[in-house]
C-alpha cells in the first residue's frame, strides 16, 4: 500500500517502515565492522588467506542484504507499477538484476 508520503513526493523515493530501517541499519552495521575488520588485519600484517576469507564473507554479506532490497523493491514498488500499467518498469528490474550478478 502506498503511503501519503510516497504519493506526493515529486521524487523517486521509497517510504520505509522504521522496522524495516532498523532491519537494514542493522545489517549494515553489520557490514561495516567486518569492513573495519579487515582494515584492522591488514594494519597486523595478517595472513593474505585470512583476510581473503574476511573479503570473501563480506562480499556474501553485500549480496544478501542487494538481494533482500531487490526482494521488497519486486514486492512493493514492482507491483505497484504493473498494476498501475507501467510495464517499462521491467526493463529496470532486469537491469537491477544484472548489476547484482
Amino acid at each position: 500500500m502506498e503511503c501519503e508520503k510516497c504519493s506526493n513526493n515529486m521524487e523517486r523515493s521509497t517510504h520505509r517502515a522504521e522496522e524495516e530501517k532498523k532491519k537494514l541499519i542493522n545489517r549494515l552495521n553489520i557490514i561495516e565492522g567486518q569492513v573495519r575488520g579487515i582494515k584492522q588485519m591488514i594494519t597486523d600484517d595478517r595472513y593474505c588467506d585470512d583476510v581473503l576469507v574476511q573479503i570473501a564473507a563480506v562480499n556474501q554479506s553485500l549480496k544478501s542484504l542487494g538481494n533482500y532490497v531487490l526482494e521488497n523493491h519486486l514486492k512493493t514498488c514492482v507491483t505497484r507499477e504493473i498494476q498501475k500499467g507501467n510495464l517499462d518498469i521491467l526493463e529496470e528490474v532486469m537491469k537491477l538484476i544484472k548489476k547484482l550478478q
